[in-house]
This record gives C-alpha cells, structure tokens and sequence, in this order.
C-alpha cells in the first residue's frame, strides 16, 4: 500500500489530479480538516446508532457459489438487443467496419463501467441506492437510475408477453401467419413469397374464406405475417391517440411473464442463482439447435455475406459510432443499477476483475452469435421472395415478429421451429427482466432496511403487481404506440449517457480513482493496471459526451411505421426522459440545502464518503493488530526484567 501524503496544499492537490488522475486522498475539493468538520457537524454518533439499529435485521444474502453470480450477470447483460438489435445495426452500418466502433467502445468504455459496477457493488456490499454514500452529492444518480429500471421493469416484459403469444400461436398444425385463410385477413392479403408482376397485369390465387380466390396482383397487398401482428396479436389502432380496449389474451400472457419473474427472485439471490442456471443456459441449446438449421437453408450464405461483409466508407458516417455506443451501453444493462446489486451479492475478495472479463466476453460473443442465427434465416427469406437481403431485414420487433417468423413458416415442420424460436426470445428476455427488478428491488431493501428486509418477497409482489398494472396500458389495442414511446424515451438514449456519465465521473473525479484503486487492491490482492484508470477518468466521459451531442445534434422524433407520433405524445416521452436526468442536479441542491456549516464545510461533506468503508476497517483492524502485538511484546520485556 503506497503511503499517502495528508499535508499537501489544495492546489498541488487539483494539479495532481490533473497529472495523475483524482487522488485518493483528495477529490473536487480538498480535504484540509475534513474528517474534524465531519464529526462536528454531523456527527460520527449517528452511524454507530444506525448499525446498532440493524442489529436486529436478518443478514443480506450472498451468492451460494461463484458460478451462480456468473451466470445471473451473464443472463441480464444478454437480452433481447443481442438477439435483435446487435445483427441488424451490424449490417446496417457496414457489416464487419461496424465491429471496430463497436469494439473500440467496448474496450475503451463498456467494460471499463461494466468492471466498475461490479467492483463498487462487491466494494460496499449494498445495491444501486446505497452505494452512492461513497459521493453523497451525486446520489440523484442512484435515484435517477432507480426510475429508469421502474419504465424498464415495465415495459421491457411485454415483449415477452408477445413471445408467449406467439408461443401458444405455434401450437398448431400450420402456423396462423401462413396463409390468408383466418377471420382476421383482409382482401390484400398475399403472401411475400407469391411472386407476380403487376405492372403485367398479373393475377394470384390465394385461399380467402376456405375457399380459392383469384385477385389481381397489386404492389399495396399486405402479407399475411403482419396481418397477423397487427391485426390479430394487436389489433392496432391508428395512433396512440385511440389507445382501444385491452386485448385479454395479451393480458393474459403477460400476467404468466410477470408470475415467472415473481417466483424466479422472490426468495432472494440464493433462489435467483439457481434459476439462472436454467435461464441463462438454455436459450443457447435453443439458439445453436437454429443456428444448424439456418446454415442448412438455401440462400443462407448470401445473408452471412450481407451479415459481415465490410463496407469501411460507413466509418465516416458518425451514425455508425452512435449506434456502436448505444448497443454497448444498452447491451451490457450499464448504470440501472442491476450490476451493482448482483455484485454486491460477492464475498469481498472475489476476482471481480476477472468475473467481468468472462462476462464481458460472453456477452459480445453471443451478439456475434445471434447475428448468424438471424441472417442466416433472412438470407433464406430473401431467396426465397426473390429480393435482396436489404429488402427484408429488420429491427427490433420487427425482426423478432414479422421478418423471422415469415422465414420459419416457409420450413418443414415449420410450427416446431416457430416454438423453439420465440422459446428463446421468451428464456434470453425473462433473465434480464428479473435480474432488472432483483437490482430495483435491491436497492429500495438496502436503502430503507428495517422497513423492507423482513418483508421483502412481499416487496417484491408489489412492484410486480404494480409494473403489471401499468403494462396493462401497452396490451391494448393500442399499446405498441405506448410501448415505441417507453422503448425511446423511458430507459434509453440521452436519458442513460447521463446517468452513466455521472456515474463515471462521481466515482473516478469525485471520490477519487486513486482511492478506488485503493480500494481494489484491498479486494483483489493487487492494483489493477493503468488502463482502467485511464478509461474512467479520460476516455468513457469523453465517450459520452460525444455520443451525447451527435443524438442531440441528429435527433428525430420518434415515428412507428410510418405513423407520427403528436406533439402531447412526445412531451409525455420528455418527461420521462426527464424524470431520471433532472432528479440527478435536483437532489444535489436539495442535499446542499439541508446540510448544515459554511459553503466549504458543506462542499467537504457532499463530496466525501459517509459510509463505513471497508478498506478503512482493515486498516484499523491491522492497526489494532500490530499495537496488541506491541503491548503483548512490551508487557513480555518487561515480565522477563
């Protein structure tokens, strides 16, 4: 442990910081007699009381065995975006060039935060609240985080509910999307992979009513796949102005989702990581079973090739660097305060350094992964409808319930493989949705202990039952307008560069980089190298705040379809956005307020730690250790004269 220098000046101090990064002995502001106002105005008497208060709470949890917290961190960083988002940007953006922004952010950003997260969590043995009494004035990023997990834990399940769906949908002898002949098909409805000319005055004949029906070949014709999303899944409305009656078959499935996340976290971490054994796993049976048959499809090569094939002039679009930015933020589920709760779950001298490593390589791998999975199914879809793979490629729920399912009904037996996809959708989504809610629940049970810990499965029924109520608004006939706006807004874009740059910055300028390098030393049995260090304080703000101007600088109001979204709809996505970044300043002036002393004596304590530390136990502990060894060896000499 290298000796710490207490009798520098505030400006060698700042100067320092500048050289070397934030030091360990001082943050924004210098200590001078820090630790002596500390305990004038606040008092240390209050945090003895507060731990002899707890005494009679039940002890927080920790993971049974290391392999549970690898594969609970495993299946919440791998989600829907792996699976959908991750192949499409990568051939929108050039195929194999968009892998160098994408790493580059990786390297210089997403797992420098995601080793953070994890390592403040396991540090502090606390969630996604109780963590920031390590910086008490930036705490409105905990909170803010908190809100942003509560649109998530809201919104993100109701694609599952549309997984169920499509799962029970599956369980016939000929897929429902594969024809025209149900009650809800219009009489534009012609299946894509019917070709005909219709400059040519060309007919088709489809089956409409059970019966055969020749109709001329028309460029608005709908295929029955989207006839089937739209029209039947959701019977969508015309905006979201005309939200409709709920639709109680969605209703019903997505209760059966929120039942599942129920019962794989109300018993705690010890339960959760068993489960994830399961969750975690599985969809990769499913996704290699898929991946076999992909490859076996004809035209599959030529969507691999669309897939890969480097196109390096989309380097200079800064779209691309956006886009690789946001799937790793988004993909690795930074700063909603999950990881922190998972982390903290570890026993303090837990390799965490190499945990996120592993992690961190999982999770890219599986991006990769996927993308062969997909395209290599719309390279069969492409070929089949006689289009280029540009043609029939697609994002998000469009991929998962339009472009993939038109795919599978085209195959043998093409109901089992319907089942087995939207089975993995249904097993990669329900990890990060209750590990999402384990991190929210974590931090309210942490935060106010003697209110929640005893009680906390009927905490955790609560929440549930209550994001249910809310989702009920994205089950109506009008839902998918509700769910594009909480997709865009809620939990994503500008909303998580700002948390996640404060975060950052709370930690390596605020309490310091050289103090938590302290700090990973005490746990890992050594310093991590400088690299870190740099990321943190240099590179991963910068990153963000990059990020940040291009999405202001490009921003576009968010549009569905083809349909626009009015002016109160997208307030209403504001204040969402909102509601996670202003609580950020507005809690470090409420708390600056309420402090008591002189503005130096205020900054000194907002900006310092107001936690036990562990590393500061050890060294008092150590310290004890060597003037009991002292005494017992003086009290030895003066025995024997």
């Amino acid at each position: 442990m290298p000796t710490q220098n207490t009798s520098v000046g505030e400006s060698d101090a700042l100067s320092s910081a500048v050289r070397n990064g934030p030091s360990n002995e001082y943050s924004l502001v210098g200590r001078g007699e820090g630790e002596k106002d500390r305990k004038e105005i606040d008092g240390d008497d209050r945090r003895e009381e507060e731990a002899e208060g707890e005494e009679d709470l039940p002890p927080r949890d920790q993971w049974t065995r290391k392999i549970d917290f690898i594969f609970s961190c495993i299946g919440y960083s791998i989600g829907l975006g792996n699976v959908w988002r991750f192949p499409y940007l990568c051939y929108k953006n050039g195929g194999g060039a968009f892998l160098v922004p994408y790493l580059m952010t990786l390297f210089f950003a997403g797992i420098p935060m995601f080793f953070l997260e994890l390592a403040l969590g396991q540090y502090l043995s606390i969630g996604g609240l109780g963590v920031w009494k390590i910086c008490p004035i930036f705490k409105g990023v905990g909170y803010g985080a908190l809100i942003a997990a509560a649109w998530l834990n809201i919104y993100y399940i109701v694609v599952l509910a549309w997984a169920i769906y499509y799962l029970f949908s599956s369980m016939t002898a000929m897929l429902p999307w594969a024809t025209c002949d149900n009650w809800w098909n219009t009489d534009r409805c012609r299946s894509d992979y019917i070709r005909c000319n219709a400059t040519a005055n060309e007919t088709v004949t489809v089956i409409f009513n059970g019966t055969n029906v020749t109709r001329p070949c028309t460029t608005d014709a709908t295929s029955p796949v989207r006839e089937f999303w739209e029209l039947n899944a959701l019977q969508i409305t015309s905006g979201v102005h005309e939200p409709g009656v709920v639709r109680w078959p969605l209703a019903l499935t997505l209760l059966l989702a929120w039942i599942v996340c129920y019962f794989c976290i109300w018993k705690g971490v010890k339960w959760t990581g068993k489960v994830t054994w399961f969750t975690s796993m599985f969809p990769y049976v499913l996704l290699f079973i898929l991946l076999i048959r992909g490859l076996t499809l004809e035209g599959a090569k030529d969507g691999i090739i669309y897939y890969l094939y480097p196109h390096f002039g989309k380097l200079k679009e800064s779209t691309v660097w956006i886009d690789a930015a946001t799937q790793i933020f988004f993909s690795y589920g930074l700063v909603l305060g999950a990881q922190i709760a998972l982390g903290s779950y570890n026993k303090y001298h837990n390799n965490v350094l190499r945990d996120a490593f592993i992690i961190s390589c999982v999770n890219s791998g599986t991006s990769l992964f996927s993308g062969f999975v997909i395209f290599s199914v719309i390279g069969f879809m492409a070929h089949e409808q006689g289009k280029s793979v540009a043609d029939v490629a697609q994002s998000g729920p469009g991929l998962a319930f339009l472009a993939y399912p038109s795919a599978v009904a085209q195959l043998p037996i093409s109901p089992f493989w319907s089942f087995l996809f939207f089975l993995m959708l249904f097993f990669v989504g329900l990890d990060s949705q209750f590990c999402t809610v384990e991190g929210f629940i974590t931090a309210i049970a942490d935060e106010w202990p003697r209110l929640f810990r005893k009680r906390k499965e009927l905490l955790v029924l609560v929440v549930c039952l209550l994001s249910y109520l809310v989702g009920l608004s994205m089950v109506t006939q009008g839902g998918i307008y509700i769910f594009e706006m909480f997709n865009f807004y809620s939990a994503s874009g500008i909303c998580l560069l700002v948390l996640i740059f404060f975060e950052c910055v709370a930690i390596s300028w605020s309490y310091g980089v050289n103090r938590f390098y302290d700090a990973m030393n005490d746990m890992l049995g050594y310093y991590p190298s400088l690299w870190w260090k740099m990321c943190w304080t240099v590179t991963t703000p910068a990153i963000c705040v990059g990020i940040f101007i291009f999405y202001v600088v490009q921003y576009e109001p968010l549009v569905y379809m083809n349909y626009r979204y009015p002016w109160w709809a997208e307030l209403i996505g504001w204040f969402m956005t909102m509601s996670s970044v202003l609580v950020i300043p507005g809690y470090a002036i409420l708390l600056f307020v309420k402090t008591k002393g002189s503005m130096r004596q205020r900054l000194k304590l907002l900006f310092r730690p107001d936690v036990d530390e562990p590393i500061k136990r050890n060294k008092l502990s150590i310290k004890n250790q060597d003037a009991a060894a002292a005494a017992a060896a003086a009290s030895t000499t003066a025995t024997s004269v």
